[in-house]
């Protein structure tokens, strides 16, 4: 299958843009990831482009399995953050999120940690896409609220789990085994400024009128822009998958 893709990121209303992503490619292997800087603990974009970048140096060696090489990811992110942290007496203020897709000879598996989504889609529908680590997804699971009420909420910006905090186990999530895409089926990742400016509606919507990743992506970026229009919306970032 032949895979398209297509990526953007914008500061939106804040002065700086605390988002980072990447999109590698080598031969049949593909790895995608975005990642979103804390805002209001400083230095998010340091730890978002440190994210990014470590997953680069990782891919190029091409050491591992999927699953090792997604594991490394996160843990090499976490390390590389932590020391960035006591090299420059920011200890606690410097962390991010982290969502990373890797497509190995067709294959895909992917981790994540905080609140940037992978979603996946099938058909024109919603297929699936990762739970956040946060406190409104925390309240879904225990019954509070209802799924569509997180976009939302007031608390939609506290996040359970990071990269850039100590572990005392890593607390990143891996899915559990490889997943083989059909034609057709379109993924995407993206930071919570996006994902809270347009529905899961308006994501297929949007698929519906686009003959690629660039022309889905473009469809979605004008709903995300229309939202936040007049407001002091965040940073937003996306990256599009699209298995032809």
């Amino acid at each position: 299958m032949k895979i398209e893709f297509a990526g953007m990121t914008q500061k939106g209303g804040r002065p700086i843009n605390e988002d980072s992503y990447i999109m590698l490619n080598s031969e049949n292997d593909y790895c995608f990831a975005v990642a979103d800087g804390l805002g209001g603990h400083g230095k998010g974009d340091i730890a978002s482009s440190t994210a990014t970048e470590t997953i680069e140096k990782i891919f190029n060696s091409k050491n591992g399995t999927q699953a090792d090489k997604l594991n490394i990811y996160f843990e090499e992110s976490q390390r590389a953050i932590l020391q960035k942290q006591k090299e420059t007496n920011s200890i606690g203020a410097m962390k991010t999120t982290l969502s990373v897709l890797s497509i190995e000879d067709g294959w895909a598996l992917w981790g994540h940690i905080g609140d940037s989504r992978i979603y996946c889609f099938r058909n024109h529908r919603f297929f699936w896409r990762t739970l956040d680590h946060s406190v409104p997804q925390m309240l879904v699971a225990i019954g509070e609220i209802k799924e569509k009420d997180i976009r939302h909420h007031e608390d939609r910006n506290r996040l359970l789990k990071v990269i850039g905090t100590e572990w005392e186990k890593p607390e990143y999530e891996i899915a559990q085994k490889p997943f083989r895409p059909r034609p057709n089926d379109k993924f995407l990742l993206c930071s919570d400024g996006f994902w809270e400016n347009i529905e899961d509606s308006e994501m297929i919507d949007c698929s519906r009128k686009a003959k690629n990743a660039t022309e889905w992506l473009n469809e979605m970026k004008k709903v995300v822009i229309a939202k936040g229009r007049g407001k002091e919306n965040d940073n937003f970032t996306a990256i599009t998958v699209w298995f032809k």
